[in-house]
């Protein structure tokens, strides 16, 4: 396989508005999944028997497809870019929904009582106090989920919304493998710099762990 360097430099700016067009699906399918994750895993925590239901249909629409989830909504939003975010959005429910849960499951019952023989109500003592300390165990599900996302836009191309993926389709297509290439290598440094800045997210809004270490 022979690797065309001088093709990198001549596309550039393709490259760069692909890579953004790449984060614009991906980003906001995270944001929407945490979004709808976050109060349905609040339920799941409180109301146990609803628990397993929710899990279970989350981790029954991460075994579709992705292709056959696009295909699906296609009739309902049409060759836009919301296909895209919506199928991508479904896809990371699974991962969210099950850690923002094993979050809230690993906060201390003797903290939610103490919180609530000071008078905290219910709601307050879940922004103050339990998901605070669920965070660093839902970040770590955003990073995953983070991840997954920005793998999965480039099946997105299949309806003309697939960022580096249509470097992919490109390559494919011509028998040209240096697209190809310069996909995977962004896709992978995209996934690798998402990941640091969750991270340092995460560092900056624990201090508490940072004094324990």
């Amino acid at each position: 396989m022979t690797i065309d360097w001088g093709w990198f430099p001549d596309h550039q700016s393709d490259l760069v508005t692909l890579t953004l067009d790449h984060l614009s699906t991906a980003v906001p399918a995270v944001l929407f999944g945490l979004l709808i994750a976050l109060p349905l895993a609040v339920v799941a925590h409180r109301v146990r028997p609803l628990r397993g239901l929710l899990l279970g249909l989350s981790n029954i629409l991460f075994t579709i497809p992705s292709i056959a989830i696009f295909v699906l909504l296609l009739p309902v939003t049409g060759l836009t870019r919301t296909t895209a975010i919506t199928g991508l959005t479904i896809y990371t429910l699974v991962v969210l929904l099950r850690n923002t849960v094993e979050g809230l499951d690993s906060v201390p019952t003797k903290v939610r009582e103490a919180s609530t023989a000071m008078g905290s109500r219910p709601l307050r003592t879940l922004l103050t106090v339990e998901l605070p300390l669920a965070f660093p165990v839902i970040m770590a599900g955003v990073r995953v989920a983070t991840v997954m996302a920005i793998s999965l836009v480039s099946v997105a191309s299949y309806i003309g919304y697939g960022g580096l993926g249509q470097l992919f389709t490109d390559g494919f297509q011509r028998n040209y493998p240096t697209p190809v290439v310069a996909g995977v290598i962004l896709s992978l440094v995209l996934a690798l710099v998402a990941d640091a800045v969750l991270v340092t997210i995460q560092w900056l809004c624990t201090p508490w762990l940072r004094r324990r270490a």
